[in-house]
């Protein structure tokens, strides 16, 4: 029983990935779903369809791999943070689509949230901006505009979770209504200081308790799987929301050392160790990954729109026929001509929190070709993440800190060699790519490796990791701060109303 099976549900797809002891893929299994766009702005998935892509992509990686039920240590489960799911206890079946993170509905919620005086409170319990990107106020829609939602809640009838949780009530067949404290943490109703759901956050948004999950540590006993599912039950021992859970399998362990995950969107986290820091750059802060009890927490920047502007090229242009071909087409020229792409197509996260601003490309000319677009996409990912890393800098040199000096990277968009080239000429410092660049779906399986002792502790997962590649920086800083003085400039463009 030497094997880990990390179910990695994600924004486009559900993954299943076998790994052995030793972090080496045994084998990968992945289907795509639908993405669900009823209103500009709203976006959403059918939570039965996440269940049954999982599903097929568990059974697909098992026979794949030779193995049975008995060969499985325990299952970690990795997952797209902040959207919402609510269901009804006895049934098992949504009251409403799954409202995703991108989706930007309860923006008048938060408004009103703001209105009556709720910021403070909130940045100083959850760390977290009132934001409709996070869990809560998307909860709190669903109650709102849903027939009979909110008095079947009051009933306790009802069920919320993120995606960790909705897919564990599935595994267990509705024994665990359980979430990790990752997860609970993006969901602006819970208090980070204690990991304890918030009273007066839940009061503020008219949320019932009774919805709510159990939060436990990120390394625990979460279920078993039902008998019936792969033939034999099996422990559920790690979760974590994605982003917290690629920071926990690039062995970024100590206070200090940051990483990239480069997907539909890009999420730059650094360990801040069991220090409570408030941003004061625009960030947020956010539970870490957990091994035990203690508070571990994490400052984090979020780009609503990273490798997803290369799916608009593919899905909204139809400029290409792959998302492979990007690097190519963004080859064919040295430069991107002087264009600017600002992705805004959900608004602008962090550093910028602008809800309302939309994509905008500046800077074309008769000579603009698609491929100057093209490339000018790809930047745009770099772009937006090095302002991140930037904010970051000043938050922890302000408060006494050391600036980053590397930056691990992972996710689908970090095989793009141009992409990462790029990422490091810009912000200065080497960009490390690890052998295994599945880190989100890892550092599930580590958390549920350490839970039931097959890695002894966190230095053993730290002598497994592996750099790949490591990008050095070849522009002059000079040049790379007047590149990213234009960028915000193409930002301040692209905001102005």
């Amino acid at each position: 029983m030497s094997f880990l099976l990390a179910l990695d549900q994600g924004t486009s797809s559900s993954r299943s990935i076998v790994f052995d002891a030793s972090g080496r893929i045994v084998a990968m299994a992945q289907r795509e779903f639908r993405q669900i766009f009823p209103h500009p702005g709203w976006v959403e998935h059918d939570p039965m369809e996440i269940w049954a892509s999982q599903r097929a992509t568990m059974l697909e990686v098992m026979a794949e791999a030779g193995l049975q039920a008995r060969d499985i240590a325990a299952i970690g489960i990795t997952n797209q943070r902040e959207t919402t799911v609510v269901w009804n206890r006895k049934t098992g079946e949504p009251v409403y689509n799954a409202i995703v993170w991108q989706d930007r509905r309860a923006e008048p919620a938060c408004a009103a949230l703001r209105a009556r005086g709720m910021e403070i409170p909130v940045l100083e319990k959850t760390g977290l901006r009132i934001d409709a990107y996070f869990s809560g106020p998307k909860l709190q829609w669903i109650l709102d505009n849903v027939a009979g939602a909110r008095s079947l809640a009051e009933r306790g009838e009802l069920a919320f979770g993120t995606v960790d949780s909705w897919l564990i009530w599935q595994l267990t067949k509705g024994a665990s209504h359980v979430t990790d404290v990752s997860n609970a943490a993006r969901t602006m109703l819970l208090n980070v200081r204690n990991n304890e759901w918030d009273e007066q956050l839940l009061s503020s948004m008219d949320i019932p308790v009774r919805l709510m999950p159990r939060v436990l540590p990120s390394s625990a006993h979460f279920g078993e799987t039902s008998a019936d599912l792969l033939g034999a039950p099996v422990r559920i021992a790690g979760v974590a929301g994605d982003q917290q859970s690629a920071l926990f399998g690039q062995a970024c362990f100590a206070p200090g050392m940051a990483k990239n995950t480069y997907g539909t969107g890009c999420f730059m986290l650094m360990h801040t160790g069991e220090r409570f820091q408030t941003s004061q750059n625009g960030l947020v802060t956010t539970a870490a990954a957990q091994p035990s009890t203690t508070p571990q927490y994490a400052l984090e920047g979020s780009v609503f729109i990273g490798g997803a502007v290369v799916q608009w090229l593919r899905d909204g242009l139809r400029a290409i026929s792959s998302s492979s071909e990007i690097q190519t087409l963004a080859q064919s020229v040295p430069d991107a001509g002087g264009v600017m792409f600002v992705p805004a197509f959900t608004g602008l996260g962090a550093p910028y929190w602008s809800p309302d601003t939309r994509g905008t490309i500046v800077g074309l000319t008769r000579g603009s070709t698609l491929a100057h677009i093209a490339r000018a996409a790809l930047e745009s990912i770099a772009f937006q993440s090095t302002a991140l890393l930037q904010a970051m800098n000043r938050d922890v040199v302000a408060s006494g800190g050391v600036a980053v000096t590397e930056l691990r990277v992972d996710g689908g968009a970090c095989v793009n060699d141009l992409l990462m080239q790029i990422q490091a000429d810009l912000l200065g410092i080497p960009v490390v790519r690890p052998a295994v660049v599945e880190t989100t779906a890892l550092g599930a399986a580590y958390l549920a490796g350490l839970h039931i002792g097959l890695y002894r502790d966190l230095e053993a997962l730290q002598g497994q990791w592996r750099a790949d590649r490591v990008f050095h920086p070849t522009l002059p800083a000079a040049q790379a701060q007047e590149r990213m003085e234009r960028w915000d400039q193409a930002v301040r463009q692209a905001t102005t109303k």
